[in-house]
C-alpha cells in the first residue's frame, strides 16, 4: 500500500459542507510506519469534524444500565435496545432486582432484541455477580468486568469509556471493517485489532475514536455497499471504489442523520446538539 502524495493541503471538510469525494491519489510507494500513523490520525481528525456530536448510541443513566444495554445490543440495533430498556429498567432497576428476576418474565421483556434466552441468562448471571462480588456496583476495572457472565473486552471497554471515563477501544463489526479497509491492520481477531489501533493513537483519543469510526461505519462505510462517492475520507482511503462512487447514487446510501433521518437514541445525552447534522452534501 502506498502513501498518498502530499499535494497542497486542503481545508478539512466540515460536516455541514459538501464532501470532497473523488478518487484518492494512486499510491507511489509502500507506506512507512510514520506515514501510516500520520494518515490514521488525519482520518481521526476528519471524522472529528464530520461527527462532532459522536456519542454512544445506547440510552443509559448509570453504569449498570449501560452494561445491560451493551449486552443486549449483540446481534441487534441500538435503536431496538433503546426501545426495550425503558420497560426493562422499570421492572429491574438495580442488579439486586435483576438477580432475582424470573427468567421467563425477563425473557419476555427482552425478546425484541433477539437471542433472548441466552441474553436473559447473561443478565441474571452478571447481576448476581455484581450483587454478590461487587456490592451491587459495576466495577471500574477491565479485569473485573470481563469476569462477569456475557461480558467481553468490547462490552467492558464500552462501559469503561462511557460510564467511567477510562479510555478504551471498542472493536465491534463496524470498527473492524473500517480499520481493515483503511489498511491500519489486516488482523481479524478483535483483541489484535485493538492492540494495533491503540498503538496508533494517544490513549486520550481511544474512546472518541471508537465512537467516530462506528458512526462512520453505520452511516457511510457500510458492509455491503459503502457510499464511497459521498465519503469525505475518500482521498485518504486505500479501499476507495469498493462501493458506489457516483456522488448522487452514493448519497442515497447514507443513513441516519446524514440522510436526514433520526438517529438511534431515544433519550439523547445532555451534550447532544438540539438538531442533527445536515446530510452530507447539504448546503
Amino acid at each position: 500500500m502506498g502513501e498518498q502524495q502530499p499535494a497542497k493541503k486542503k481545508k478539512t471538510t466540515k460536516a455541514a459542507n459538501a464532501p470532497r469525494g473523488g478518487s484518492p491519489a494512486k499510491p507511489a510507494a509502500p507506506e512507512s510506519r510514520l506515514a501510516l500513523v500520520r494518515r490514521a490520525r488525519r482520518i481521526n481528525r476528519e471524522l472529528a469534524e464530520l461527527y462532532p456530536y459522536a456519542h454512544p448510541e445506547l440510552d443509559f443513566r448509570n453504569p449498570f444500565e449501560l452494561l445491560v444495554a451493551t449486552v443486549l445490543s449483540a446481534q441487534t440495533t441500538d435503536l431496538r435496545v433503546n426501545q426495550t430498556t425503558p420497560d426493562l429498567f422499570t421492572v429491574y432497576p438495580t442488579p439486586e432486582d435483576m438477580a432475582e428476576a424470573n427468567p421467563e418474565e425477563l425473557e419476555q421483556i427482552i425478546r425484541p432484541t433477539g437471542f433472548f434466552r441466552a441474553k436473559a441468562k447473561s443478565l441474571i448471571g452478571l447481576s448476581t455477580a455484581l450483587r454478590d462480588r461487587f456490592g451491587g456496583e459495576v466495577p471500574g476495572r477491565l479485569e473485573d468486568l470481563v469476569t462477569l457472565p456475557g461480558v467481553g473486552r468490547k462490552t467492558a471497554n464500552v462501559v469503561l469509556g462511557n460510564a467511567f471515563g477510562v479510555p478504551g477501544i471498542t472493536v465491534d463489526t463496524h470498527f473492524g471493517r473500517l480499520v481493515r479497509r483503511w489498511k491500519w491492520t489486516a488482523e481479524e481477531d478483535p483483541e489484535k485489532v485493538e492492540a494495533v489501533v491503540c498503538d496508533l493513537f494517544p490513549k486520550s483519543e481511544w474512546t472518541m475514536l471508537s465512537h467516530r469510526i462506528i458512526f462512520h461505519g453505520r452511516r457511510v462505510c457500510h458492509s455491503r455497499k459503502p457510499a464511497c462517492g459521498a465519503c469525505p475520507l475518500a482521498p485518504l482511503c486505500p479501499s476507495y471504489g469498493e462501493g458506489e462512487t457516483d456522488p448522487e447514487k452514493a448519497r442515497k446510501l447514507l443513513k441516519y442523520e446524514l440522510a436526514g433521518l433520526p438517529g438511534q437514541r431515544l433519550s439523547p445525552p445532555p451534550d447532544y446538539p438540539g438538531r442533527p447534522a445536515p446530510p452530507l452534501g447539504a448546503a
